[in-house]
C-alpha cells in the first residue's frame, strides 16, 4: 500500500478541515453553526481522528476547547495540505487559462500606496483577468499572514538580520528617505536646510513607532533635540500627499513614492540630509512553498519595473 494510501486510510480531508475550524471557532458549537451541520458531526469528526492518530487533539473546558500540542502540530499540517492543495488548483486553472488566476499579496501602506499599485496596474493591463487581493499593515504582522498562508507574497522593506529562516527575501530595490512639502510650501526654495530649523513646522506623519518616525526620531536626536509633534498623524499616504499640497504641511516620504504616488503632484523633495536614512525593498516568500503561476507572473513583472530604481545608485 502507498504511503497515501495509509494516511489516506486514517485522515480524512473533511475530518482534518473541521478539526481547523473548531480550533478558529473555539467551541464544538460555534463550529457545527460556521459548518452548517451539527454538532454531533462535528464531535464524532473529531474524535475520528483521535481515534485513527491514537493522541488526543483537544482539551475541554468550560468555554470551551483549545488545541493540545498533538492539535497544534496537526493543524500546522493541516494549514500546508489545504495550501498546497489550494496552489495545486491554481496551477491547473492557469494551465486551462493562463489569462486568468488570482493572486494574494502583503505589503506596508505606503508601498502598497506606490510601488505595489504600479506593479498591479502593469500586470493587469498585460492580463486583465487576474485578481488582485491586498492585505496592508506593519511588517510583522504581514509575516504572519504569510507564514499562516492567507498571502502569496509580500512587497515589504527588508526584514533585517534577525529574520525568520522560514522566509525568503529577494532584493529588488533601495529606498532612500527624504522629507517633502509642497511646491507652494517656502521651504520647497531654499537650498540649504537644518533639519532643526523644520523642528516647529506643521508636520503630517506616521506613528512614531513606524520606520519613518524611528528615523525622523534618530535625526531630530542627532540636532539634540526631541521627535517634532505632528499636527496630523496618519499611515494614509494619500491624505499626506493632499496635505502636503495646501503648502502648509512636510513630511517624511521613500523618494520612489515621488516616482509612483504623486504623479503629476506639485511636490518637492526639500535639501535637509536624513542620517542612515536607506532601506532595501522587495519580495518575501515562504522557502517551503512553491508560488502559484500567477504569483510567479506577479514576481516578474516586479522584477522588470524595479530594475531601473535597482541600478541607481
Amino acid at each position: 500500500m502507498l504511503m497515501s494510501d495509509r494516511i489516506g486510510s486514517r485522515i480524512r480531508l473533511q475530518d482534518l478541515h473541521v478539526l481547523m475550524t473548531v480550533a478558529q471557532a473555539g467551541s464544538m458549537g460555534k463550529a457545527a453553526r460556521m459548518l452548517n451541520t451539527t454538532q454531533p458531526n462535528v464531535s464524532r469528526a473529531i474524535g475520528d481522528l483521535e481515534h485513527a492518530l491514537g493522541v488526543r487533539l483537544l482539551d475541554r473546558h468550560r468555554q470551551g476547547v483549545e488545541p493540545t500540542e498533538c492539535g497544534r502540530a496537526l493543524l500546522s499540517c493541516g494549514a500546508a495540505v489545504f495550501d498546497d492543495l489550494r496552489q495545486g488548483v491554481k496551477r491547473i486553472e492557469f494551465l486551462a487559462d493562463p489569462t486568468l488566476g488570482e493572486v494574494r499579496i502583503g505589503s506596508t501602506p505606503f508601498l502598497a500606496a506606490s510601488f505595489v499599485s504600479a506593479l498591479i496596474d502593469r500586470l493587469s493591463r498585460r492580463h486583465p483577468r487576474i485578481a488582485f487581493h491586498l492585505v496592508t499593515g506593519y511588517v510583522e504582522p504581514l509575516h504572519r499572514e504569510l507564514t499562516e498562508r492567507r498571502v502569496d507574497l509580500l512587497v515589504v522593506r527588508s526584514p533585517g538580520p534577525n529574520t525568520d529562516e522560514r522566509l525568503d527575501f529577494e532584493f529588488l530595490y533601495e529606498d532612500r528617505y527624504v522629507v517633502v512639502a509642497g511646491a507652494k510650501n517656502p521651504w520647497a526654495q531654499r537650498r540649504k536646510i537644518r533639519i532643526s530649523d523644520l523642528a516647529e513646522e506643521t508636520w503630517v506623519l506616521p506613528p512614531p513607532e513606524s520606520v519613518i518616525g524611528s528615523i525622523l526620531e534618530k535625526a531630530f536626536r542627532a540636532g539634540g533635540l526631541g521627535y517634532p509633534r505632528a499636527t496630523v498623524v496618519t499611515d494614509s499616504p494619500h491624505m499626506r500627499v493632499s496635505l502636503l499640497e495646501t503648502g502648509r504641511f512636510i513630511t517624511v516620504f521613500p523618494a520612489s513614492a515621488l516616482r509612483f504616488l504623486t504623479m503629476g503632484r506639485a511636490l518637492r523633495i526639500l535639501a535637509v540630509e536624513l542620517p542612515a536614512a536607506r532601506r532595501p525593498n522587495g519580495i518575501v516568500t515562504l522557502k517551503d512553498r512553491a508560488l502559484s503561476p500567477v504569483a510567479q507572473l506577479l514576481v516578474d513583472n516586479a522584477r522588470e519595473l524595479a530594475k531601473p530604481m535597482a541600478k541607481r545608485k
